[in-house]
């Protein structure tokens, strides 16, 4: 399973968080795009082609850097705001290159919460913005995972679904995340059985419905003994990312989550 670092973002910079975790076992990450944990603008070639090596030395590896969009939006109305903000996500894949990463996590974008555009003046942005991304990405041989969060502006599998079989390209996909999806009513085994075809990659944690959370398994409303049938059936674990995020002991919160999901028949090693 993928573990994310997301626990670490203001205590260690990625390279050490990653460290702290080959040495207790792990070896496959994700990592959350965000200064001064991760920012490519700060990372120098020396330090990039370091944090490679010292992956490949432990047999350890990104699978997937997740890009962000608290600070970007490749929805604005703004077409300065969209080049900024496809100008930082391209930055993001070079990273992807420099590391041998295979997928870049990015949000669809956001709208005005009062008086928003119009639905298809928004994915009027985003195909525009796409149509820069996509060469880029399939160039560097990287695939770009939209993600269902809650505060974007197309929030559930569906609506991701329709974006994907619109544009029709190999390198553009989806994160289902599972905690976002039953944080807005959404079904996470109904759904990712029905359209797992369009997923590369199922983020895991527990939410309740009252506040938005990525919490320790268990202690919310989903359903992890069918989640992980449904994984076993369409899907596969090593696509899987534990993201519970707890910054108080974040490793023991980690593999408590490991045990908690075992507890309901998850296949983990």
């Amino acid at each position: 399973m993928i573990i994310n670092t997301f626990s670490y973002l203001w205590k260690s910079t990625a390279i050490e968080a990653m460290s702290e975790l080959i040495r207790h076992g792990f070896k496959d990450f994700e990592v959350p795009v965000s200064s001064p944990h991760c920012w490519p603008d700060e990372m120098s070639t020396g330090l990039r082609s370091d944090a490679r090596k010292q992956l490949q030395d432990h047999g350890a590896s990104v699978r997937s850097l997740n890009a962000g969009g608290y600070d970007i939006n490749l929805t604005s109305p703004g077409a300065n705001m969209r080049r900024k903000s496809s100008d930082h996500i391209r930055d993001v894949i070079h990273l992807a290159v420099d590391w041998g990463v295979t997928d870049v996590v990015v949000s669809p974008g956001t709208r005005r919460p009062m008086i928003s555009p119009t639905i298809p003046q928004a994915l009027d942005w985003l195909r525009e913005s796409l149509d820069v991304l996509l060469p880029v990405a399939k160039q560097a041989g990287v695939r770009l995972l939209m993600e269902n969060t809650p505060y974007c502006f197309r929030p559930t599998i569906g609506e991701l679904v329709g974006v994907v079989e619109e544009i029709k390209c190999e390198n553009l996909g989806i994160v289902y995340d599972v905690a976002n999806a039953a944080y807005i009513g959404e079904d996470p085994v109904a759904s990712l059985l029905s359209h797992h075809t369009h997923i590369g990659l199922v983020h895991i944690s527990d939410t309740g419905t009252d506040v938005w959370g990525h919490d320790p398994i268990g202690t919310g409303i989903i359903d992890f003994e069918g989640l992980g049938r449904a994984i076993d059936s369409v899907f596969s674990i090593d696509r899987v990312v534990l993201e519970i995020i707890r910054e108080e002991e974040p490793l023991l919160e980690i593999k408590k989550g490991l045990q908690e999901l075992k507890k309901r028949g998850w296949n983990i090693e």
